[in-house]
């Protein structure tokens, strides 16, 4: 059973990865062809949530 629980985790930040890539790349898409600037997709919500993601996971690194 604890196995399943694990899986059903796993999945779940799995696909929440997808979802948030799938939208930084849609922005990236957009934005590129708007002919904004190469830094315009981090300035973006899903590029925001991605470097917070980033610079959290040294951080949980050290407390897990």
């Amino acid at each position: 059973m604890e196995t399943a629980i694990l899986l059903v985790q796993y999945f779940c930040v799995l696909l929440a990865a997808l979802v948030l890539g799938n939208w930084y790349l849609s922005e990236c898409k957009r934005l590129k062809a708007a002919g904004a600037p190469w830094y315009a997709a981090y300035l973006t919500t899903p590029g925001i949530l991605i470097i917070c993601i980033l610079l959290l996971l040294p951080f949980l690194s050290l407390v897990l």
